[in-house]
């Protein structure tokens, strides 16, 4: 089935520790999320993709964009104050669509086979979401001192892509602007309007570039699957 994607990619460095957006660093000679559009572009199922920006950034961006041979970004929203702010600018551009993922840019190593099952996923329910089971164990601490051990048994580690009927999760950002409601993630909005959302088991490696510690990581990542390819 067919789907498009909207990526928000006007973040910062702050967590990162860089002067600039974390997304322009580099991982072994290409920045982290040229990595991530490449997934998409080469996937046949992918209509297009929408980036959501700051301004001054953009003309940088696209210049990555065309030295790299990205196909199917169809264009550029402005960035907002907020993460969701930025994903209603990103599917108000992008227009009518069935299936609609928000995936983050940060993230380069989405598996092309848990984004199929995400979209089938959300064309049969509206609303499903990329995760993984919570390996170690969970307290809860008040002032140093622990005062629960959480089953983790019904606790995962929430992913992109997040994907939803397009109509349904337009309608879920719109009503949360109304509320003056901010979630984390698109998730959480549709959940806001009572919608329920499904978790496809998405990979552990499908980690968000966001510290430098993950920089290290990303770059085994990318040794170990180019490892692979050789053998």
């Amino acid at each position: 089935m067919k789907y498009t994607v909207v990526l928000p990619a006007a973040g910062s460095g702050k967590r990162m520790k860089a002067e600039r957006n974390k997304l322009l660093l580099e991982l072994s000679g290409k920045p982290i999320f040229i990595y991530t559009l490449e997934v998409f572009d080469k996937d046949p199922h992918c209509e297009g993709m929408w980036l959501a920006v700051k301004e001054e950034e953009r003309q940088l961006i696209e210049d990555y964009v065309k030295r790299f041979g990205i196909r199917k970004v169809k264009g550029y929203a402005t960035g907002g104050a907020e993460r969701q702010d930025s994903v209603r600018a990103g599917l108000e551009l992008a227009g009518q669509s069935e299936i609609v993922l928000v995936h983050d840019a940060a993230r380069p190593f989405i598996s092309p086979v848990v984004i199929s099952e995400l979209v089938e996923r959300a064309s049969e329910s509206g609303a499903a979401i990329a995760g993984v089971p919570v390996k170690d164990t969970i307290k809860k601490v008040r002032e140093a001192v622990i005062t629960e051990t959480v089953d983790r048994a019904a606790l995962w580690m929430i992913q992109t892509p997040q994907a939803f009927r397009y109509e349904l999760l337009l309608e879920a950002a719109h009503l949360a602007q109304a509320d003056g409601f901010l979630g984390t993630d698109e998730a959480m909005l549709v959940e806001h309007m009572g919608h329920p959302v499904q978790i496809v088991e998405s990979t552990y490696d499908n980690v968000k570039m966001t510290t430098p510690d993950d920089l290290i990581y990303g770059k085994a990542i990318l040794a170990s699957r180019l490892q692979e390819e050789q053998s």
